[in-house]
């Protein structure tokens, strides 16, 4: 019997419609950091979250371009806090960049 219901277009409409309505009450009966990823995640229904791609593939850059520049440098102890330093710089300059815009 509650398989024939699974199937009917009505409660396949109600699952729908209700999704995001339930996503949000599960999350807000939570409590958790809202400035978070998954919290971000839970409410808009997105998995990948633009600026966090970009901020990935951004990062793969930077480490591809120090492979090709000083080989071996990965085995290095101190390559994760040159890449962490250099992907600060590249984020504090775009900062910098934006906040010389004139906007009007």
């Amino acid at each position: 019997m509650l398989d024939r219901l699974k199937n009917l277009k009505l409660v396949k409409k109600l699952k729908d419609s209700i999704s995001p309505r339930l996503r949000w009450l599960n999350y807000a009966n939570q409590t958790v950091d809202k400035t978070s990823v998954d919290y971000i995640k839970m409410i808009s229904g997105v998995e990948d979250i633009q600026t966090n791609s970009d901020e990935r593939r951004l990062e793969a850059m930077v480490r591809e371009q120090l492979k090709e520049e000083f080989p071996n440098i990965e085995n290095m102890k101190s390559y994760e806090l040159l890449v962490d330093a250099v992907m600060h710089n590249l984020k504090k300059k775009q900062l910098q960049a934006m906040d010389n815009l004139n906007i009007e």
